[in-house]
């Protein structure tokens, strides 16, 4: 068995909605015959008890080692607690090969459980051992290390309730919700909204006591201080016990409370002064709560307990605390409920204060506390009180936070209870946190769990607002590239700011932010993540739906332009035209159920992605009769069609037309690709609510030249004769292409033509066999990067597909694209036509465009 081409599929893709770990398998014979009693799966089984059901899709199919691959993939991974349930694995068109899919939750996570299911079957195959119990342990503890924490989760899981789509931004917990301009940030707790000013303010003691004793808030008396004789004095000064702590810090790391005695005082302040200078106050006698504030208001409240042991009368402390660290909910950081209790300096000194060793053992029923504090990072619990909070300490908590300008604000108090103000009964606010732990509130030690993580995201996102900007995705065989910018500037007429992407660049509100082919979803993700963003239009090719899915979860607007079978057919297993409608229908499927998708009804193909879609349909095709579109349209459905010389937009009794002699992208209704390409920019701008009168405007000022469009259909006047520079490049492409040719009149005609070598034999042929029927001269070029073929092989190829040609009377072969350009120019006069199908776009266009200006002047 051997494992090729890992890929991450991060979005929607080919085989689901789940992200998901995608392989190729090559099997040798002997390893396709598996069954229940075969002696592989009959170790496989022992080895991994919980691999579950071996089995192929279709029943009856062999059952091989890549589907044992797919099952201990999953299995490994559900096993170490992560929520997988899809997989999948299919046959290839080559005997023995498999495509293997397993869905993951964390990437690293899915790529290490492959690795490891590997080396599982590997071990089947041969017999040899297989640590299974430090396999799953592994993944666990990577799991735990690469998912977001309780915090960030929590958060994260209240934005997919709503609907907003989320994006990690970082390894850790830096999270964007929504898209483009209407996007928010948040770092674990903490959102966009808190300047570094309030968070510096909070996390200075000192100064954040000032401030809420100018603003009523009842504080502990304490100062700074230099050294640990001042300290002392200063605590003498306002009564002991008091509460020695870093001015600066977090977490509870570094304080110590309620401070008796002179020597325990000194060590209080060695761990305080390792975190910065220190901070003596007076100690509040009372419980320790923490009030959560979000926004305005009181969302959540706990009563945290320090950690403790109680003793049974016959184990040591030591094993006392080992006992309570065996419980699951227990972990070493922030990603679990409760966190191990720290038996270190700290724990063993307060152990002595309390006249005890780590290996005493404490009479039964006896507390034995292993630290002052009571934060959940060094051990404590937290109990709910939300609902017994009284009105006067909520108002305190809210001032606290306002006043040091905190949106999400962990408050600690200290009082006797909190079902009374804090003033008639000596409490006081200790510290303000400005990205506060949520764990203690989502999954208290006892008490009810609050939906912190929703609070968070209603002042982020009021009711109704989902962050998600329109975001329109096109995909198809022809026409993708001019549709996209299209529909970019019809958007850009209503006033929106668009980020596009195509195969030519990444484009925000018309500036350039990158070049080359952009049309997969790093692209696209880009786009999504700049701010002056209103509304985005993403190329969707082939190749980043099957290297990477969608860059995103769902699009509000799916345009399918056409299908065709010489696009790419025969790559990555996308053998049949079958194979790729159901590749380029991923974005249909994943249209929102408020959204739209926009389908060419003269493509069987495409109209028959419509029932897959969640949302609404409006169907497009010159033909005003084409018969899927004639049903959609008397069932008063949204439809588009040419019309006594104008394109007809109607649903219903609503009917608009737009006159196609207003559109010149179309020539006037002379380029028949153009104008399939107008209808379906004009359904995607329909689609997003663009007003008709700015409609009508974007398509009067669209020119597809250069910078417009540029390798698309771009007109040159070179002495007299018309030059067209496109970069069609499939058979369909070029079909439209000499469809739009034959509708302008020339005396001779020229074609200049290469072939990308990575298509199929009979897709190269078929390309040269269309163009035979419509130009006198054909001249063949060979590109300077051949994909994989040898040289001259691709020429022979086109040369092939020009045998009996019906129009073709001369054929000559170039090496080099701008010989060959040159060439073509040379035997043009003045009123004939020559079709350059050029491959290096941007520089055969400047080559061209100077050789029209050299005829001009």
């Amino acid at each position: 068995m051997e494992v090729s081409r890992i890929r991450a599929l991060r979005g929607p893709n080919l085989w689901s909605r789940h992200t998901a770990i995608e392989v190729i398998v090559s099997c040798l014979p002997e390893e396709c015959q598996l069954s229940a009693s075969h002696p592989v799966e009959l170790r496989l089984r022992q080895m991994f008890p919980k691999v579950g059901p071996i089995e192929p899709l279709r029943p009856g199919s062999p059952v091989t080692m890549a589907h044992a691959l797919e099952k201990v993939t999953l299995a490994l991974q559900s096993q170490a607690g992560c929520p997988v349930t899809f997989s999948r694995t299919t046959a290839t068109q080559e005997t023995g090969v498999y495509q293997v899919v397993v869905q993951y939750t964390e990437e690293a996570v899915g790529r290490l459980a492959l690795d490891l299911a590997c080396k599982l079957c590997q071990a089947a195959l041969t017999g040899h051992a297989f640590d299974l119990g430090g396999a799953i342990s592994q993944l666990h503890e990577l799991d735990e290390e690469v998912r977001l924490g309780p915090s960030t989760g929590a958060i994260v899981d209240a934005a997919v309730a709503r609907g907003i789509p989320y994006r990690r931004l970082t390894d850790g917990s830096l999270v964007q919700f929504g898209w483009g301009a209407r996007q928010r940030r948040i770092q674990a707790a903490e959102t966009d909204s808190t300047s570094a000013i309030a968070e510096s303010i909070a996390q200075d003691k000192d100064l954040t006591k000032k401030l809420l004793h100018a603003a009523g808030v009842p504080v502990p008396l304490g100062r700074p201080v230099t050294s640990v004789e001042e300290a002392w004095a200063f605590a003498l000064s306002i009564g002991l016990p008091v509460v020695v702590k870093p001015r600066d810090g977090n977490q509870g790391k570094g304080v110590t409370v309620n401070v008796t005695e002179r020597e325990a005082f000194d060590a209080a302040y060695l761990t305080a002064e390792r975190y910065g200078q220190v901070m003596v106050e007076k100690y509040l006698s009372g419980h320790d709560y923490r009030l959560l504030v979000v926004g305005h208001r009181l969302v959540a409240a706990a009563r945290r307990e320090p950690p403790l042991v109680v003793g049974d009368g016959v184990h040591t402390v030591r094993q006392l605390v080992d006992q309570v660290n065996a419980d699951p909910r227990r972990g070493t950081g922030h990603a679990t409920s409760l966190t191990r209790i720290r038996f270190d300096d700290i724990a063993i000194g307060r152990l002595h204060a309390q006249g005890l060793q780590p290996e005493s053992v404490p009479e039964k029923g006896r507390r034995v506390v292993l630290r002052n504090n009571a934060n959940l990072s060094t051990g404590g619990t937290a109990t709910d009180v939300t609902d017994e909070v009284h009105p006067e300490v909520a108002a305190r908590a809210v001032a606290a936070a306002r006043m040091v300008g905190v949106d999400i604000c962990g408050v600690d108090v200290v009082c006797e209870s909190v079902q009374r103000p804090l003033e008639e009964q000596n409490g006081g606010v200790v510290e303000l946190n400005a990205a506060p732990g949520l764990r203690m509130h989502i999954s208290p030690s006892y008490g009810k769990g609050r939906d912190v993580g929703q609070a968070v995201i209603d002042i982020m996102f009021p009711e109704g607002d989902n962050g998600r900007i329109p975001v329109i995705a096109v995909t198809g065989t022809t026409g993708k590239t001019t549709t996209v910018r299209l529909t970019a500037h019809l958007l850009r007429s209503h006033g929106w700011r668009v980020g596009m992407t195509n195969t030519d660049g990444v484009y925000v509100n018309g500036r350039q932010t990158d070049s080359g082919d952009c049309s997969g979803p790093r692209s696209a993700r880009n786009v999504l993540m700049h701010p002056d963003v209103d509304a985005a239009v993403f190329e969707t090719a082939r190749g980043g739906l099957l290297r990477e899915g969608m860059a995103l979860d769902r699009c509000q607007v799916a345009v399918v332009t056409n299908l065709g079978g010489g696009d790419h057919l025969g790559l990555n297993y996308i053998t049949t035209l079958e194979d790729l409608s159901v590749l380029k229908r991923v974005i249909v499927l994943n249209v929102a159920v408020d959204g739209t998708a926009v389908l060419n009804a003269a493509d069987p193909v495409v109209a028959a992605m419509a029932p897959h879609c969640p949302g609404e349909v409006t169907f497009f095709a010159q033909d005003p009769n084409e018969p899927v579109l004639a049903a959609h349209r008397v069932q008063g459905r949204r439809v588009i069609y040419v019309d006594d010389g104008a394109i007809v937009a109607q649903q219903g009794r609503m009917l608009v037309r737009l006159p196609l002699d207003q559109i010149p992208i179309t020539r006037g209704g002379l380029l028949g690709f153009q104008v399939e390409n107008a209808m379906a920019a004009i359904g995607a701008a329909w689609a997003v609510g663009v007003p008709w009168e700015d409609v009508a405007l974007g398509l009067g000022s669209f020119i597809s030249d250069v910078q417009g469009v540029p390798g698309r259909f771009n007109l040159f006047d070179v002495q007299g004769a018309t030059v067209i520079a496109d970069y069609g490049h499939n058979p369909d492409a070029i079909a439209a292409l000499v469809s739009a040719v034959q509708n302008l009149p020339a005396g001779k005609r020229v074609v200049v033509i290469s072939a990308a070598g990575d298509r199929r034999d009979e897709d190269i042929r078929e390309q040269t066999r269309i163009l035979g029927t419509a130009f006198d001269e054909v001249i063949l070029y060979e590109d300077a990067c051949q994909r994989g073929r040898s040289e001259g092989e691709t020429l022979a190829l086109l040369r092939q597909g020009l045998q009996g040609a019906s129009r073709t009377r001369h054929v000559e072969e170039i090496f080099g694209e701008f010989k060959a350009i040159d060439t073509a120019l040379q035997r043009l006069s003045s009123g004939d036509l020559c079709l350059v199908l050029i491959d290096q776009v941007q520089e055969s266009l400047d080559y061209i465009g100077s050789k029209a200006r050299q005829g001009s002047s």
